[in-house]
């Protein structure tokens, strides 16, 4: 099976507008129908609280006929079209979806950051983590979302095996980055952010990335939109991943970014396993 991954950085924009940024977003649409995955899941989707429209419907419809989809959205006592989910599935699978509140400090459960799908033999989750923001404002927060999501994860992979995918909003290691010496203050690349990486990979996961391609450095999935020539310089951070039970690793046949042409923000990411 082949998944894509990608915090998209507002679905809502690439169904219903016609700036510059939004024909970029398409023409990785385009890229993403050729490597022909038999799930897609995208993050920071920032459709508005009252669902999709007609538009966007029509639009999905366009863009993607082979999938069907289940999606979840900020809801009320969050940031109104803020962060959310959506998954998109051949048509042909049989799932069964779920949109869980992991107890999360608020209003983090409310803002639509998580949906698993259920197959026969494993789970797929994907996740929008929380940033730590500006000045590291919500890193305490943060802390306790990494541990909730930890133990999330972990009762998954007590009934099957797991694969999670996602912006998980950090750099793991200093390879996971171009400039780490700069950074070690900042949102993403903080001790703490790192550790709760560190300690969810140690509650039985693996990340495909590093265990297909080992350490290949200047591999990243985010560029900076604010700074120009973060994409044209590889300025970069690897801060999305897909995740898998350990005991599954030895299926994982390919983990790989996905080249997104000149658009900055997030890239896609696609990983393709045996069952």
């Amino acid at each position: 099976m082949k998944f894509i991954s990608w915090n998209i950085d507002s679905l809502n924009a690439a169904l219903t507008s016609d700036s510059n940024r939004a024909h970029m977003t398409r023409d990785v649409f385009e890229t993403i129908r050729k490597e022909d995955p038999n799930v897609i899941a995208l993050q920071e989707t920032k459709l508005p609280q009252t669902g999709l429209s007609k538009k966007h419907k029509e639009k999905l419809e366009e863009f993607f006929p082979e999938y069907n989809y289940v999606h979840v959205n900020s809801s009320e006592g969050a940031r109104k079209s803020y962060a959310g989910c959506m998954t998109l599935y051949k048509k042909e699978l049989e799932v069964n979806s779920n949109f869980p509140f992991i107890d999360a400090p608020e209003p983090m459960d409310l803002e639509g950051r998580i949906v698993t799908l259920e197959f026969d033999d494993f789970y797929f989750t994907q996740v929008y983590t929380p940033n730590a923001g500006n000045e590291l404002i919500r890193l305490p927060l943060r802390q306790v979302w990494d541990q909730k999501y930890a133990d999330y994860l972990s009762k998954l992979d007590k009934e099957k095996a797991v694969i999670a995918a996602g912006d998980f909003n950090v750099a793991h290691k200093e390879i996971d980055l171009a400039h780490p010496d700069n950074n070690h203050m900042s949102a993403g690349f903080t001790d703490e952010e790192r550790e709760g990486f560190t300690n969810l990979l140690n509650r039985g996961f693996i990340d495909t990335f590093r265990h297909i391609n080992g350490d290949v450095e200047g591999k990243y999935t985010w560029w900076a939109q604010r700074v120009k020539t973060s994409k044209i310089n590889n300025s970069g951070w690897r801060i999305d991943y897909f995740l898998v039970s350990d005991r599954i690793k030895e299926k994982v046949k390919r983990s790989d970014i996905i080249d997104s042409g000149d658009r900055q923000d997030h890239t896609p990411i696609v990983m393709e396993i045996e069952f």
